[in-house]
């Protein structure tokens, strides 16, 4: 596997790399503006003398011009010059100098330019070539075709010695860059290996520690608040997923151990087959009670898990309530409860998980409404939502239960659990409930106060096609 680099090499890295290229530009720029500076430099001196030239062109006759030019233009290292006459004669030029290569230079401007440069025996030459009008003394006025040059030697020494210059100090200060670059990325880092070296103590008994979030820098805070959120959740989880473990092996345990006892004794002497029907039968409605449980426990993972809803189609809630109270109202009338419905409303679910929803909350009101009481199914449609709720006259539930009802295993008053309740009354059936609303992408809420304990279920309304 190819090793990866770490957060601080990557940066150092990054830095040296930005200063570098930050440094490389910095100094081609200035290396630019002085190679310009010179050039402006050499064309103003080559005006000056082309002036010159000018100047003594005009103040005498042009037989003597050659002469009188000498002494004034070779004082200047490095420059060159040649002088023509109208009719192309040349009148003067620097000796020992072959112009060849500056007049093919020169020939090859375009109009209006008179700047150039050429290459001759390995130096560089920046050149003027420019027409001079000039009135010599007691001759007719006229004009000089004037050629000059300027060895770029001293400058380009000059430039070479600054490109290694600034190479050596451009990669001296990239290094700097890149050890001040570490030394930042690692100090910047810090807070992250304190906040990992926390991590590592994080353990399945240990899942109190937290990030720190003050004394980390602000671009951080929000990772280590996520962080310290997200093992909160797994605590509460934790504890949660610790106390349904409690809770499901108290409830497996009292069947079994119901079971095991009624075997044990039928089993210890001789009986009739009138006493080994009655231990069966006891043993087939325990039976039956597990294998309840175990169904509600695996249909409520399955639902939890984000299953897809089996049969989606339109169902008009009422409808389902109605056949419901056809079902319960046999119950209903031996407790002396009364049930009505109100209001009607449509949405697209399964019709069998609608049905066992509403079912838990209709058998879980009955259990707890007192005779003489009701039980009241209302239905309000809204522009995109259906709400049903499930109201019932009894004892209030107390504010602080309230948040756990739809906890597995939960009863109010665990002292008050009764055999008939398969475990799936508080215990299931309102942790399947909000499962199932969950599943139809709805919300459940329950609120209790002055008698009265109304269930909410809220679920996306139907709309037909197009609508």
């Amino acid at each position: 596997m190819k090793p990866r680099l770490s957060l601080t090499a990557r940066l150092t890295i990054l830095f040296s790399l930005s200063s570098a290229a930050v440094l490389l530009g910095l100094g081609v720029l200035i290396w630019l503006a002085i190679d310009h500076h010179f050039a402006d430099e050499d064309y103003a001196v080559l005006g000056d003398n082309v002036r010159l030239i000018g100047t003594i062109a005009a103040d005498g006759p042009a037989a003597s011009l050659p002469q009188r030019l000498g002494p004034a233009l070779e004082h200047h290292a490095g420059f060159v010059a040649e002088v023509r006459g109208a009719d192309g004669q040349r009148l003067y030029a620097t000796e020992d100098f072959d112009f060849s290569l500056a007049l093919a230079a020169a020939a090859q401007l375009p109009a209006r330019r008179d700047a150039f440069t050429w290459e001759q025996d390995g130096q560089t030459y920046r050149g003027l070539r420019v027409q001079v009008p000039v009135a010599p003394a007691g001759g007719p006025p006229g004009a000089l075709q004037v050629l000059v040059g300027m060895d770029t030697a001293l400058h380009d020494h000059f430039l070479h010695a600054f490109r290694s210059s600034l190479a050596f100090y451009g990669t001296l200060a990239a290094l700097a860059s890149g050890l001040l670059g570490w030394w930042a990325a690692r100090r910047g880092l810090a807070p992250l290996r304190t906040m990992a070296s926390r991590a590592r103590t994080v353990t399945a008994h240990k899942l109190d520690e937290r990030m720190p979030v003050d004394a980390v820098p602000v671009e951080m805070a929000d990772l280590a608040a996520t962080l310290n959120a997200m093992l909160e959740r797994l605590q509460r989880d934790f504890a949660r997923l610790s106390e349904f473990s409690s809770d499901l092996a108290h409830e497996l345990r009292t069947p079994i151990t119901n079971l095991m006892t009624q075997t044990q004794v039928v089993l210890s002497q001789p009986r009739d087959a009138a006493r080994y029907r009655d231990v069966l039968a006891s043993n087939v409605e325990e039976l039956q009670r597990l294998s309840r449980m175990v169904s509600d426990m695996l249909y409520l993972a399955k639902t939890e898990h984000g299953i897809t809803l089996p049969n989606a189609e339109p169902i008009e809630v009422a409808d389902e309530v109605e056949a419901l109270f056809d079902f319960y109202d046999a119950l209903a009338e031996d407790k002396g409860v009364r049930l009505g419905l109100r209001g009607r409303g449509r949405i697209t679910g399964d019709r069998l998980m609608l049905r066992r929803a509403l079912s838990n909350l209709l058998s879980n009101a009955l259990r707890h409404t007192p005779a003489g009481k009701g039980i009241v199914v209302e239905i309000t449609p809204a522009a995109d939502t259906v709400q049903v709720v499930v109201e019932n006259e009894g004892d209030t539930i107390g504010p602080e239960l309230l948040p756990a009802l739809f906890d597995r295993f939960f009863r109010a008053d665990k002292s008050r659990a009764r055999p008939e309740s398969d475990g799936a009354g508080l215990g299931l059936g309102l942790a399947i409930t909000q499962a199932i609303v969950a599943a139809h992408g709805g919300a459940i809420a329950v609120a209790s106060a002055a008698g009265r304990t109304r269930f909410t279920l809220t679920f996306p309304a139907w709309l037909r096609a197009g609508g």
